[in-house]
């Protein structure tokens, strides 16, 4: 069973990319990746060696944390088969179907300041989340 993936690409400053799997979602349904997002994922995808002809950023929730939910947020070398792919200003981000449930809608900025540097998951679909901000309910 093949799954065929198409990707369309977003131009940085447009909000939302649509999801790359067969059943086109409306775009509130996608994902957002600030620029400064994508500046910090492809500076760090150039130190690491990963091309983004190939590899990508790989979203996701998993089980615990302090509020039920923690993200996860890694490189991938490529997309896995069922993966909804999205490409921002050349840079992909791998989203797996069950985290895309919690996923959809949300933004990933990337902040720096003399507190805190490090992605910002802004995410409609939390009802709580942690004083880190890496665990939600």
């Amino acid at each position: 069973m093949s799954n065929m993936v198409t990707i369309e690409t977003k131009p940085a400053e447009e909000a939302v990319a649509q999801p790359q799997s067969a059943t086109q979602q409306a775009p509130s349904q996608g994902l957002h990746v600030t620029e400064r997002a994508i500046k910090r994922i492809r500076a760090a995808m150039a130190k690491e060696g990963i091309s983004p002809t190939e590899g990508g950023l790989r979203l996701g929730v998993m089980g615990g944390g302090c509020s039920g939910l923690s993200y996860s947020i890694k490189f991938d070398s490529r997309p896995r088969e069922r993966d909804r792919i999205y490409e921002f200003d050349g840079v992909r981000v791998f989203v797996d179907p069950k985290s895309f449930l919690y996923l959809h809608g949300m933004t990933l900025d990337y902040e720096e300041t003399l507190m805190r540097q490090g992605f910002n998951f802004i995410n409609p679909n939390s009802s709580r989340s942690c004083g880190c901000g890496s665990s939600f309910s």
